[in-house]
């Protein structure tokens, strides 16, 4: 047990850097989930079909770039985003760098489970809303947010958790974080405890 707490104090500084560079990426993450990854939800949501806006192409390129960023396997995006991560950040490697490729699937996940919690709004209240006259806005912030509201809360809180984990795999790829932190050295020594 003392091995293991003379690891633990030799290490010290490295897992708060690893650590701090996990809340950075999942720090950023979470708020381009929601501030992009709401607002897209509601479009897929709001042009569905036999929905109030529906448009079929703008759902369909927005569904099949949803689908295929949510079912690509995570470390193969990242390789594949390698030229717009240089493009947006100027690297490829590093906290900075993990945080664009998070932030892309954040967003996509964000928006498919915003869609979700919005189809489950009863039918009578978007009904109801257009009866009294409310605007799309007010439909939306007024009515299907508020309805939603603890399918949304519990989305965002599922997608946290994950992108935790998502992060970890931005170690493989230099990005730092929790995912780098396990250093041969770190392994080793606690083999030895």
């Amino acid at each position: 047990m003392n091995d293991t707490l003379n690891i633990i104090a030799k290490y010290q500084s490295e897992i708060w850097k690893a650590i701090g560079e996990t809340f950075i990426m999942v720090g950023i993450s979470i708020p381009a989930a929601v501030l992009l990854g709401l607002p897209a939800g509601t479009i897929l949501y709001l042009c569905g079909k036999g929905q109030k806006y529906e448009n079929r192409l703008l759902f369909t390129i927005m569904n099949s770039l949803v689908n295929v960023i949510r079912s690509f396997p995570f470390l193969l995006l990242v390789v594949f985003m390698i030229p717009f991560t240089r493009l947006v950040v100027g690297t490829a490697l590093g906290t900075m760098a993990a945080t664009v490729h998070l932030s892309v699937v954040a967003i996509a996940y964000c928006s498919r489970l915003v869609e979700q919690s919005l189809l489950e709004v009863p039918r009578g209240v978007i009904e109801a809303a257009t009866s009294m006259g409310a605007s799309t806005l007010q439909l939306i912030f007024k009515f299907l947010y508020v309805e939603a509201r603890s399918g949304l809360v519990l989305g965002l809180t599922t997608s946290t958790i994950s992108f935790i984990s998502y992060s970890t795999v931005m170690g493989i790829v230099g990005g730092g974080g929790v995912g780098d932190f396990p250093s041969a050295t770190a392994i080793s020594g606690l083999r030895q405890a």
